[in-house]
């Protein structure tokens, strides 16, 4: 995609500083945003925290299944940090700039977490493929070590990739307006300020798109394709539902990942207002990393069991201090 030409005015080099226009247009409304927001990331941080202690001082959720619950969390405690805290300050200030220099660090962990994220949540997939169709090999395939692996492959894809087209995009020079229509970094707006050829840009975007998104999504699919198959062959209903229970948390998860970003990203953009793609954003920045740890805890018996033995130690030993 090459730019058509500019005014003079267009072609000047922007400074450092690009400016998030973000929620201005609520003017007022902003500090109520700004609180509703405030909510959610605290929500984020206290739940994903809690997710990784339980896990951690819990031996009875020491198993692979849980070790990658831990790696989500800690990616959604990145994520949403990457951008919630910034999108705060802009709400309550008037001048609502980032340094290009800030820019592109927020993009490198919004990319980073969220391609890691896709990969993670294929290992999961598998992780309960092989839990339900292949019970009896379960501890040979999914040993600590293979986790370990597996969870290690997630995040160097993550971080190789991302690096190197994040990096591409920000050796671009940008001119004309500093103004993005968003209240983050996003990679199709920092592009539009790019006054060179991007084709190589967006070669680079779809070839990630299809490998390292739409991948994970195809194999999180075939996972649970054999895996309904093999429950669907049970004899009992109890089986078929403690079966389906083990990875409905899972399932769930995915549903919200994949189901926003396909919403914020595939829907064409010259049918919608900035105003409405920064709503269904918000839905997949802000709002989907703070139900993971819900979903996990409502719907996962073993979570609950050990928060609410947790909640009982800590109020007996209050009690007995008092």
């Amino acid at each position: 995609m090459t730019h058509s030409a500019r005014t003079p005015d267009e072609n000047q080099t922007i400074s450092d500083v690009l400016i998030l226009v973000g929620f201005s247009y609520l003017n007022k409304l902003q500090i109520l945003l700004f609180l509703m927001l405030l909510v959610i990331y605290l929500a984020t941080l206290i739940g994903n925290l809690l997710i990784i202690l339980l896990i951690k001082l819990s031996p009875s959720l020491h198993t692979p299944m849980y070790f990658f619950l831990l790696n989500l969390s800690a990616l959604d405690i990145c994520f949403t940090t990457s951008m919630v805290p910034q999108l705060l300050v802009h709400l309550l200030v008037e001048e609502k700039t980032i340094s290009i220099v800030g820019c592109a660090a927020q993009m490198y962990v919004f990319n980073i977490m969220g391609l890691t994220e896709c990969c993670l949540l294929a290992v999961m997939a598998y992780d309960r493929f092989v839990a339900i169709c292949h019970p009896l090999h379960y501890p040979t395939i999914m040993s600590s070590r293979v986790s370990a692996l597996l969870a290690g492959a997630s995040w160097f894809i993550g971080i190789s990739v991302e690096i190197t087209q994040t990096t591409l995009i920000f050796t671009l020079p940008f001119c004309g307006s500093n103004l993005i229509h968003h209240f983050f970094c996003d990679v199709p707006l920092v592009l539009k300020l790019a006054c060179a050829n991007t084709s190589k840009n967006v070669v680079v975007g779809l070839m990630v798109t299809v490998v390292f998104i739409l991948g994970p999504f195809l194999l999180i699919v075939l996972s649970y394709t054999c895996i309904i198959s093999t429950i669907l062959k049970l004899p009992s209903a109890e089986g078929k539902r403690k079966a389906f229970s083990t990875c409905s948390s899972h399932l769930t998860v995915v549903s919200l990942f994949y189901g926003t970003a396909l919403i914020t990203y595939l829907v064409p953009k010259s049918s919608a207002k900035p105003e409405s793609d920064q709503a269904i954003s918000l839905l997949n920045t802000i709002v989907a990393p703070m139900l993971n740890p819900i979903i996990y805890t409502l719907r996962n018996k073993e979570v609950k069991g050990v928060l609410r033995r947790a909640v009982e130690k800590s109020f007996f030993a209050h009690r007995q201090r008092n």
